[in-house]
């Protein structure tokens, strides 16, 4: 009889184990009737679940048995999720004027006399009433204020004298405030808000010096304008390139830093480099690599970027002794690539200061409206679609009949291989610094002082130049220099880097091939003689300032 009992209460446990099994599980929960016909296989992915066994509460005896190979829910999610995008995003960079007239011109440097003598009469006059700062007119509102911003811009030639008066913000006066902010670097909105506020607020005689010392850094100037040149002008962070008068294009650029200032240079384009390689300067080996080695000794190896010794000889990083200064004695260069910090196009423009354009991988910077950041180079925004302007005529990759679109330079990109085209017609570029000036349309244009060189009172920073005009007497303490003080222009040489096909490599920047170059051989004019000086009888504002020495700056 025990033995009966103990057989019953096994069969009984056999059973329960049995039904609580998955297989028992989906028998009992769906059976299939005798005259249905056949039903799918459920797939894997989507399990049946018993509602009654959903609905009992686990305990630790008994647990849900998942069968091997059974993705769960958060492995469905991570399936089902979208892949992230490889692709670089696209490109955003800030508003620049589309006015197709130059900023430099072989007419600037007379304009913009005739235009400061113009500011200086204004100054003389009163100048303008300032606004409240914190003044905001939408298009179309009214406020108190309107009527003097309507005689501003009407002594400064943006809104015709005979307009109606009127203290509403009305479509006339939105045109010419648009035309205003075109004049000062500003979006055109037409919005009447605190950058605009701010530029109507700067004195008629701050702008007057800033046309002055615009002017009279042009002194010494024998810029060689072709049919084709390239414009940079520092204090507006744009590139332009100028084909028969013309500005076909302009492109946001970054310059230099305050305290890395952007040189001002004339030279000639005569390569583009695609995938260049890029060796740093001693003073970022300096100042930034050697810091950074010693806190982190994988820094090199993760910027891709190799020490050569004697011969172009690889050296291991950790045979440098880092504590010191010994690593500057050595060639650090960057492997070509995305993350190379000339990015993928270069374009070569041999200067005594090793400045020159690129691409950059930090590519944000473009989209800012203040875009002074680099160590003196300048960083172009869209520099292929430069690099295909500079290409016009310059044989293709397949030789006689191709050409340099697009799609060659995107093609010849993807190799990863360093290719320097050169160009058959070198290409004048200039550098120049101007935070006033005039075009021959009458209009005056200016720009914020970034660098603080045109005040002749302010003390100079440490700014890298290529030219230099002669230093002002020194103006003693409480004195200032009135603004009413004209003078008649210099008839002296004034030093201004000049350089043509055989002038200085940029032996920094690999222009030349793997090994730091050195100067070609060839003539390179120290010095310009200043334009002949206007008659007697022609004022000349003042505005005369001192350049500090040159000095080399790169990035």
């Amino acid at each position: 009889m025990g033995f009966a009992m103990l057989s019953r209460h096994t069969l009984f446990v056999t059973a329960l184990c049995a039904s609580l099994s998955p297989l028992g599980l989906a028998a009992r929960a769906e059976p299939a009737p005798v005259d249905a016909a056949p039903k799918a296989t459920p797939k894997a992915d989507a399990p049946r679940i018993d509602p009654q066994a959903a609905a009992a509460p686990a305990t630790p005896a008994i647990q849900a048995i998942v069968p091997a190979g059974t993705p769960n829910a958060e492995t469905l999610a991570k399936e089902a999720a979208p892949k992230k995008s490889r692709e670089l995003p696209p490109l955003v960079v800030a508003r620049v004027s589309s006015d197709p007239v130059p900023t430099l011109s072989p007419a600037t440097f007379l304009d913009t006399l005739k235009m400061a003598d113009r500011y200086q009469a204004l100054a003389d006059a009163g100048g303008w009433a300032s606004l409240p700062p914190g003044l905001v007119v939408k298009p179309g509102a009214r406020d108190p204020a309107i009527p003097a911003l309507r005689k501003h811009l009407a002594l400064v030639g943006d809104l015709a004298a005979d307009t109606p008066v009127s203290d509403a913000l009305d479509a006339p006066l939105v045109v010419a405030l648009k035309s205003f902010q075109a004049r000062h670097g500003l979006p055109e909105t037409g919005f009447l808000g605190r950058q605009t506020v701010a530029a109507l607020n700067v004195p008629a005689a701050t702008r007057q010096r800033q046309l002055a010392a615009s002017a009279a850094r042009q002194i010494g100037s024998n810029f060689a304008y072709g049919d084709r040149y390239v414009v940079v002008n520092i204090p507006s962070a744009t590139v332009e390139a100028v084909d028969h008068g013309v500005v076909v294009r302009r492109y946001v650029a970054v310059v230099g830093k305050p305290d890395k200032a952007t040189p001002r240079i004339e030279a000639r384009i005569t390569d583009v480099n695609l995938n260049p390689t890029w060796t740093l300067p001693v003073s970022i080996i300096k100042k930034e690599i050697i810091p950074k080695m010693r806190k982190d000794p994988g820094y090199l190896a993760r910027e891709r970027i190799r020490i050569l010794g004697p011969g172009g000889t690889q050296v291991d990083p950790t045979a440098i002794d880092w504590s010191s200064e010994k690593a500057a004695n050595y060639t650090l260069r960057q492997d070509s690539g995305l993350d190379n910090s000339l990015g993928q196009v270069r374009i070569d423009m041999p200067n005594k200061q090793a400045v020159y354009m690129h691409d950059t991988p930090s590519k944000s910077l473009f989209a800012r409206e203040v875009r002074f950041h680099s160590h003196g180079c300048v960083r172009v925004a869209q520099v292929k679609e430069l690099a295909g302007w500079l290409l016009e005529g310059t044989p293709g990759p397949n030789g006689a009949g191709s050409t340099w679109g697009p799609i060659e330079i995107e093609t010849s990109i993807a190799t990863n291989e360093r290719l320097d085209i050169k160009l058959p017609k070198q290409i004048p570029v200039t550098f120049v610094y101007l935070t006033g000036y005039a075009t021959p349309d009458g209009r005056a244009h200016f720009r914020d002082d970034i660098y603080g060189i045109d005040s002749p009172i302010a003390p100079m920073p440490e700014v890298a130049t290529t030219g230099a005009i002669g230093p002002k007497a020194a103006v003693p303490p409480g004195k200032t220099l009135p603004t009413t003080q004209k003078t008649v222009l210099p008839q002296k040489t004034v030093p201004l880097e000049k350089t043509g096909a055989s002038g200085g490599a940029a032996s920094r920047s690999d222009a030349a091939g793997p090994a730091p170059a050195k100067p070609r051989a060839g003539k390179v004019e120290a010095g310009l003689a200043a334009p002949a000086a206007p008659p007697s009888d022609v004022p000349v504002p003042p505005g005369l300032i001192p350049i500090r020495a040159a000095r080399p700056v790169m990035n």
